[in-house]
């Protein structure tokens, strides 16, 4: 298992940083109370009669079958078991119980993934200090596989039953994930927290439009139409009503275009040019040895750019996961190990670049403003913990317990034979292997392993150990992962989950003393 490193909270800055020796600063989802409002819109749409929650489909980063999985050694936690208790067991009762009934706290979570299209995951309210976090899978906030962050428009939505959302929808505020994972795809991490604000209901009343100076003053409930126009509609628009007017402009997703080498170029300037000097700017392409060592010497595109093709010394952790990234075509440069006789001593890395010449031209949008308000149209409905409780969560807690799962399960199998709709939780329950579960091609070399004949959909869903049926509570011990087919009949019948061991507690505790409060004011 990967060493310890800080949880990384999303999005992040990228390119990602050099792996930290210790904690670094955290950089938080900007994610307001205005633009939660307008996620809750998103998602819930403003006539109160018609919502994007049906129209998601579940996600995944497999599309397929994830192959066998390979059977390793047992599980070797970090230190001492440890549990935090559900909410409303913080003066535990002995209880029986005969039925198994669904958790409140299971529900889904749905965002826009990075090919802009509405997905849904698994999750669950999980305890925390100020009773708003949630607990699903890595995967759910973060595409590892395209590098990118899947936070926008994210929403829990718990108790979700054909596009209802009975308690309300919880807009994300901020999303905690292991290091290891974000940086360098280790899916022995595949576990996310995140914290929500107060769940709010939209819709319930009547929309008028309104003057410009009436939005200003108007609370909760305002939205603004934007039409677009043409660049002439705008000119004559705005000759017509000036600066007053509701004729907009502004530049957007400015164009990046290769252009050849400025003529007044000197190795004297060149570092004005990394700057961006007349609205110039060189980069640095990567590529592979033998084509940077067949490049010239010189300014020109498709030069040599050697100040950013020098050798960097690494850790062994970094080495390694680059080793296995080159071994998958993700990683160009060359790897290292320094050597004192028949000792390693340390390790570096040397990526190469060429010189690329770019300019950059803002693209510009015209638009005409309409101003609308709709009555109660946005509620604060309360926090998510205490609308629905929030499950127990338990780390380094031996294999081999008895543990049920409650997710959403929606695609087929790889065989065509589609078993869920996605429409109702459903759940698994059984053993877990005392055995860990390894993957080469996905990086995975300790999962937890459960028979279970659930589909993509349920990703993110929780590992319950110690479920009472009657209180519907227990303790979070795993989210699912990935998807197996062990017995090769193109059919599901294996779930994973990462091991939560002392790491994991650190992320969860990080995420569990975060306050969020109210979109609504």
């Amino acid at each position: 298992m990967a060493p310890s490193w800080p949880p990384v909270c999303w999005p992040p800055v990228w390119p990602a940083p050099p792996r930290p020796t210790r904690p670094g600063p955290t950089t938080r989802w900007p994610r307001t109370p205005p633009t939660a409002i307008e996620t809750a819109k998103f998602w819930l749409a403003a006539n109160g009669k018609t919502n994007r929650l049906a129209e998601a489909t579940p996600y995944t980063w497999e599309t397929k079958a994830t192959p066998k999985l390979s059977v390793g050694g047992g599980y070797t936690p970090d230190g001492k078991p440890g549990s935090v208790v559900p909410i409303g067991e913080e003066k535990k009762s002995a209880t029986v119980v005969k039925n198994i009934n669904l958790p409140k706290t299971i529900g889904k979570v749905f965002f826009v993934d990075s090919d802009n299209n509405l997905k849904w995951c698994s999750a669950t309210s999980i305890q925390a200090k100020y009773r708003n976090l949630v607990a699903t899978a890595g995967h759910c906030v973060y595409d590892d596989a395209k590098n990118s962050s899947v936070m926008d428009h994210w929403i829990f939505v718990p108790g979700y039953y054909q596009g209802k959302a009975p308690w309300g929808v919880y807009v994300g505020k901020t999303a905690y994930t292991h290091y290891d994972y974000s940086a360098f795809e280790d899916r022995d991490r595949d576990y996310a927290f995140v914290t929500v604000y107060n769940g709010v209901q939209v819709g319930g009343g009547s929309v008028k439009e309104i003057s410009k100076s009436e939005f200003d003053k108007a609370g909760p409930g305002k939205f603004v139409k934007e039409t677009p126009i043409t660049a002439e509609q705008y000119a004559a628009g705005y000759e017509k009503y000036g600066e007053a007017g509701p004729y907009k402009a502004k530049a957007v997703d400015p164009k990046v275009e290769h252009v050849a080498k400025p003529a007044g170029v000197t190795n004297q300037n060149f570092h004005q040019y990394v700057a961006g000097k007349d609205g110039v700017k060189v980069v640095g392409v990567e590529v592979l040895e033998s084509q940077f060592n067949a490049a010239a010497q010189g300014l020109d595109n498709g030069n040599r750019y050697n100040g950013l093709s020098q050798e960097v010394a690494i850790s062994k952790e970094e080495f390694d996961a680059l080793t296995a990234a080159k071994a998958d075509g993700k990683f160009l440069g060359k790897l290292t190990a320094v050597k004192v006789g028949e000792n390693v001593v340390g390790w570096k890395k040397q990526q190469f670049f060429v010189k690329a010449w770019v300019k950059t031209t803002a693209q510009t949008k015209y638009w005409v403003e309409t101003y609308y308000l709709a009555a109660d149209f946005i509620k604060d409905t309360g926090r998510l913990g205490d609308n629905v409780g929030g499950q127990g969560f338990a780390w380094n807690q031996k294999t081999g317990q008895k543990v049920f799962v409650f997710g959403y399960p929606a695609d087929a199998h790889p065989d065509g034979h589609k078993a869920y709709t996605g429409v109702t939780a459903k759940w698994c329950y059984g053993t877990t292997t005392g055995k860990t579960y390894t993957h080469a091609a996905t990086k995975v070399e300790e999962h937890v392993g459960l028979k279970c004949a659930m589909t993509p959909g349920a990703d993110g869903s929780p590992w319950l150990i110690k479920y009472s049926n009657a209180k519907r509570l227990g303790y979070v011990n795993g989210v699912t992962s990935l998807f197996g087919d062990q017995d090769k009949n193109n059919r599901y019948d294996l779930s994973t989950s990462a091991y939560f061991d002392g790491e994991t507690a650190a992320i969860y505790n990080k995420a569990a003393a975060v306050w969020s409060g109210s979109i609504v004011k």
